[in-house]
């Protein structure tokens, strides 16, 4: 009985030993091994030997690729407002041992570092650069991180999930954006009246000069066509007495016929209001002398 006791005792002792010497580490993890409280070797995925009572399993570190999004902090800018600014980092654990021995807590230690550096990115920046320059800043983040190295983690992405001013920066904001917006409405409805002025002012002008050369022309037309009417009529006048000319001198007339015409026509020139005055040539004075004497039954002699 004593001795199957001491036999299940040595296969319980042995059983432990072998649960304490088997170790089997999963894929994408590391686990740090420590030999008497010092560190021994890395293991790597996968199952592992390891003396019992003098090697010692420390820990298991996560070699994967981790996100993690950090409270959002306030940062002062440089005008003095406050903001609230979330981050998201990207990292992983490049060397176990340094992330086991080099830093308590690594995690905590890239959110402080994260913290630190945005307060002096944004500190040095004003309201509208710290609110349009993101990947800017980014960039100076990922390279103030790199310091992370020396813990055996290595800061891959840093990314700004969001830049929000406090509520009343906010307000004011939006009654500058809603001014801004009033003002180029304004400007852009005076240069539209500004525009249909001008417009309005050049075609007053052209139809002006256009009436005008109108004018011009028709009066131009008017004049040539009132001296092609009395061309027109001077040489019908011009005709007409030519014609009455030779009329008269192929009928020999005598003057008796002629002071006989000059009274008829005398009642026609008559008829003007400024005609008060009319010349009457010897000749047709001696004319209508005979022409008196014939209606008398007498003749007047001919003169030599």
């Amino acid at each position: 009985m004593e001795s199957f006791l001491a036999a299940l005792a040595v296969v319980a002792v042995v059983g432990f030993a072998l649960f304490r010497a088997i170790h089997i580490i999963p894929q994408a993890t590391a686990g740090v091994v420590e030999r008497l409280g010092r560190y021994h070797r890395t293991l790597a995925p996968g199952p592992h030997l390891v003396v019992p009572f003098v090697d010692r399993l420390k820990r298991t570190v996560d070699l994967r690729e981790q996100v993690v999004s950090f409270p959002p902090q306030a940062v002062v800018t440089s005008d003095n407002l406050v903001v609230s600014v979330d981050t998201v980092v990207y990292f992983q654990v490049a060397d176990p041992r340094a992330a086991t021995y080099e830093i308590s807590d690594f995690l905590a230690g890239v959110e402080q570092l994260t913290v630190t550096t945005l307060r002096n990115v944004i500190g040095g920046m004003d309201l509208d650069r710290a609110l349009l320059s993101r990947e800017e800043i980014n960039a100076e983040l990922r390279e103030a991180l790199g310091g992370a190295e020396n813990w055996g983690v290595q800061i891959n992405r840093v990314r700004l999930k969001a830049v929000e001013p406090s509520a009343a920066v906010q307000e004011s904001m939006e009654r500058r954006m809603r001014a801004d917006r009033d003002k180029q409405a304004a400007v852009l409805v005076a240069e539209g009246h500004k525009q249909a002025a001008i417009l309005t002012a050049e075609g007053h002008k052209q139809a002006a000069v256009l009436k005008a050369r109108g004018d011009a022309e028709a009066v131009v037309l008017k004049a040539q066509a009132d001296a092609e009417a009395k061309a027109m009529r001077a040489k019908g006048e011009a005709d007409a007495i030519g014609m009455v000319f030779r009329a008269i001198h192929e009928g020999k007339p005598d003057q008796r016929l002629l002071a006989y015409q000059y009274l008829r026509t005398l009642p026609e020139i008559a008829k003007g209001d400024a005609n008060k005055v009319w010349i009457v040539p010897s000749e047709m004075a001696k004319a209508v002398e005979s022409l008196g004497g014939l209606f008398n039954g007498k003749e007047t002699p001919a003169a030599d």
